[in-house]
C-alpha cells in the first residue's frame, strides 16, 4: 500500500481570520469537539482531513527555515481567489505568473505558514 496524507492540524491563535482564509480557497468546515477537548474545525477533501485547532499566539519559522510547513492548494483562478484574498489582507509573498506547471501565487496565512495556489492552464 503506498503511504498517503490522512490528516493535518494547523494550530493558531487567529481561528477566525485562518477560516476566512481557507473557507475563500474553497474549503468548507464543520465545528468539532471531541469529548472535553477545544473546540476545533474540521475539513475533508481528496482523503485528507484539515483541522484547524486553537493554539497559543506564534508565528510559523520563516518558509526557508527548517521547522517551516508551506501548503498547495488548487483553484479555478488563481486572480480571482487572490482579489477574494486581498480583501481579507492576506500577504501575497510571490505575485502570480504562468509556469510549466501552470499559474501560481504564493501567499501567507495568518500565522505565517506560506500556501502556494495554482491553477492548471
Amino acid at each position: 500500500m503506498q503511504p498517503s496524507l490522512s490528516l493535518l492540524v494547523l494550530r493558531t491563535s487567529q481561528i477566525d481570520a485562518m477560516l476566512n482564509l481557507y473557507r475563500t480557497l474553497g474549503l468548507v468546515f464543520t465545528q468539532e469537539q471531541h469529548g472535553t477537548g477545544p473546540i476545533h474545525y474540521s475539513c475533508e477533501f481528496g482523503g485528507t482531513v484539515l483541522e484547524i485547532y486553537p493554539g497559543d499566539e506564534g508565528r510559523a519559522p520563516d518558509r526557508r527555515n527548517g521547522g517551516a510547513t508551506s501548503l498547495g492548494f488548487r483553484v479555478q483562478s488563481v486572480n480571482e481567489t487572490l482579489s477574494a484574498l486581498k480583501l481579507l489582507g492576506t500577504p501575497i509573498i510571490t505575485q502570480p505568473k504562468d509556469s510549466q506547471w501552470g499559474r501560481r501565487a504564493v501567499i501567507a496565512d495568518p500565522d505565517g505558514r506560506t500556501i502556494e495556489i495554482s491553477q492548471t492552464n
